[in-house]
């Protein structure tokens, strides 16, 4: 089970406008042809500079051009942009993932990014005032050799006295130090020349969760050069440090999958001086994700998974009082939800990415007391500050607004929208979400409506019900490329949030625990029949689609009612037994329904499969074959299921994709298969568009 969001949101930007011109909405309507979505591209990690005066952002190429990233420079004063970074013409490695990570040295002469050229993904420094970027030169001596191990094979034959050689890291993470002494690095033990020598005989016999090689700290003198290994057990996932430079704390997720069998993350705490001897905050829960550090030093605020009886990954915002050691819970009883964003910490407490119904903003967290700030968007999103707060950048959008950069001298204040490079080919005709309304079972529900310019009660248009993943995910009031695409096409979008969706407090995520598809899809339901009763929709005219959580709807949706005229299904769950033992982590899956060889009833229950029986409406099915969190047999198995009771059934599969790729490329996000979003998205509307037609 995925708990990603159905669509991911885009980030794209129309030059620097934040609203289309009122002229524009009187010209015919521009929607996006299936081309058009090719050549969107995508804007994100906006970084302030120490001096305030300009941002570094990443942007991504459009899908036509490879999907890769690159660093900009927008100056706030002259609001211009230029590019900094590109890809060497002649970059012949595997990864074209481009430029990526990037973040400004505390001097604000030069920037660092990551980066795979040659054979190893590296550590890059670019000055400013001129010059090529350069890679850091890391080595180290391995830790794990598995050829060298007892009952290797082909067994190694060693000189004596021969003494292994550093070998090259590939860089996984970084993050420098506040006094810029130091940089911390996160990297996975390299392969040695035996190791190698043993895949070239084929002696590549994989011992599943026995791997000794794991992803270890390393911090770098940035005078000397010189890195040390740190003690601090891997694996590591991500590092906060602290304001003076000389102290951080380091999150790590244990070795082969641990956290399949229990929640397994630890924090260590690491002073510079003394790497061999990390202290285990022991009074950290095993949930702890990352968090961010007080401007005092004497506080940690980390994320955590809340306190209520929640699917696992809902989080809380907690404190750690680095002297007394106690935790304090800062969000219990929030009324919305704390989105995945870590905190940012201010001068007199933190601020919070939440999510509130259908919108994603900014909590701040002070003396107990809770503040939402309010921004000119409905969502924002990677608020970012510099070391003297002297101002502030993030990400905003709307569903009239694509993702826009914006800048203020300081929070509240009125912010300035910045130039970054043309992210979208075309201006489109905007069309406003409109936020829906109705109640179900006891629960207060809403959703996002999106009507074709045309749509009136003498014309009424056809819906198509978009669910979306998780199902600890949600639709909020974002921009959608996909949307103007769908629109485009003279089909209404409905994007129902049910119970179990963020947005709505910890009760109501934990509202489908043991009934996926029950109260959730007669939550959808009752919300179409709103939407029908109240809108101008063709009632004969219906179809659902989702990704993810949101195919598995689509399965549920399958067997249990023929309202629908066509049915589509990516990357779902059909299966929750078979699934649960064959994809990538099941410790989010097992909150719902238990183990399912314990409550086998509770686990088909909950399986679309189990109303493959009753099936009968037209079912599309699209799906990565290199998925790992909801596994290519899913899909496969109700294709077979659907094919042998001759129900009309299509499963298309698309080699090399894993589950977020695939939803990036389909949805129109950037991505480095060229057609794999163009074709899905091709099928989808033939397939709509010839079950309307009967």
């Amino acid at each position: 089970m995925q708990k990603l969001s159905c669509r991911p949101a885009l980030s794209v930007l129309l030059g620097a406008s934040l609203l289309i011109p009122a002229s524009l909405l009187a010209q015919k309507p521009n929607f996006p042809s299936n081309e058009a979505l090719r050549h969107v591209r995508s804007l994100g990690n906006p970084r302030l500079a120490p001096d305030g005066k300009s941002v570094l952002i990443e942007v991504d190429d459009s899908t036509a051009k490879g999907g890769k990233t690159h660093l900009w420079l927008v100056n706030i004063q002259h609001n211009s942009a230029r590019q900094l970074t590109f890809t060497p013409a002649n970059d012949s490695s595997k990864d074209k993932r481009g430029e990526y990570d990037a973040s400004w040295m505390p001097d604000g002469n030069s920037v660092l990014f990551l980066a795979h050229r040659g054979k190893h993904t590296q550590l890059f420094r670019l000055p400013l005032n001129g010059g090529e970027a350069h890679p850091y030169n890391l080595k180290v001596l391995p830790a794990v050799d598995e050829s060298k191990l007892p009952g290797a094979i082909p067994p190694v034959e060693t000189p004596p006295n021969t003494k292994p050689k550093p070998l090259a890291l590939d860089v996984s993470s970084y993050s420098v130090s506040p006094n810029v002494k130091y940089i911390a690095l996160t990297a996975r033990d390299p392969e040695t020349p035996g190791e190698k020598k043993e895949k070239k005989e084929k002696a590549d016999a994989i011992w599943v969760n026995h791997d000794p090689h794991g992803t270890r700290l390393y911090l770098l003198d940035t005078a000397t050069k010189k890195l040390t290994a740190t003690a601090v057990p891997p694996n590591v996932e991500r590092v906060a440090w602290s304001k003076q430079g000389s102290r951080l704390i380091a999150i790590a997720s244990g070795m082969n999958h641990l956290n399949d069998l229990h929640p397994a993350n630890s924090a260590w705490l690491v002073s510079t001086s003394n790497p061999d001897h990390p202290q285990k905050l022991t009074h950290v829960p095993a949930t702890v994700r990352g968090g961010t550090w007080s401007h005092s030093g004497s506080t940690f605020y980390f994320l955590a998974q809340s306190a209520a009886d929640a699917p696992p990954g809902y989080a809380d915002l907690y404190a750690l009082n680095l002297a007394s050691h106690h935790v304090s819970n800062l969000t219990h009883g929030f009324s919305g939800s704390v989105s995945r964003g870590l905190p940012v910490a201010t001068r007199t407490g933190v601020l919070q990415p939440v999510q509130i119904g259908a919108r994603v903003t900014m909590m701040d967290v002070h003396a107990g007391a809770h503040q939402i700030i309010n921004f000119p968007t409905p969502v924002v999103r990677s608020l970012s500050t510099n070391a003297t707060h002297s101002g502030w950048v993030w990400l905003g959008a709307g569903s009239t607004t694509p993702t826009t950069l914006y800048y203020s001298a300081g929070l509240g204040q009125k912010p300035v929208a910045l130039h970054t490079p043309s992210v979208i080919p075309a201006a489109w005709t905007p069309v406003k979400a409109k936020i829906i309304h109705w109640t179900n079972n006891g629960f207060h529900l809403e959703g996002l409506l999106y009507l074709p310019p045309h749509a009136s009660p003498t014309h009424k248009v056809p819906l198509v019900v978009d669910v979306h993943g998780g199902p600890t995910g949600a639709w909020v009031n974002d921009y959608s490329q996909f949307n103007e695409f769908m629109l485009g096409h003279g089909w209404a979008i409905f994007e129902p949030n049910p119970r179990g969706s963020t947005g709505y407090g910890a009760k109501f995520v934990a509202a489908n625990h043991n009934d996926l598809g029950g109260g959730d899809l007669r939550d959808i339901m009752t919300g179409v029949d709103a939407v029908v009763a109240h809108q101008p929709i063709n009632p004969a005219r219906l179809a659902l689609m989702g990704y993810s959580y949101g195919g598995e709807m689509a399965g549920f949706v399958e067997g249990k009612t023929t309202r629908f005229k066509a049915i589509i299904s990516c990357a779902p769950v059909i299966d929750q037994e078979s699934e649960y033992g064959t994809e990538g982590g099941s410790w989010y899956d097992r909150w719902f329904y238990g183990l399912p060889w314990e409550h086998a009833a509770a686990a088909w229950r909950q399986s679309p499969l189990a109303y493959a029986a009753h099936a009968k409406t037209p079912l599309l099915l699209l799906q990565g074959m290199a998925d790992t969190t909801d596994p290519r047999g899913q899909s496969e198995e109700m294709y077979r299921a659907l094919r042998q009771m001759g129900v009309p059934v299509e499963l298309v599969e698309y080699p090399r994709e894993n589950h977020g790729p695939l939803a990036r490329g389909i949805f129109g996000m950037p991505s480095p298969e060229p057609w794999h979003g163009f074709d899905a998205r091709q099928r989808i509307v033939k397939f709509i568009s010839t079950a309307f037609a009967k």
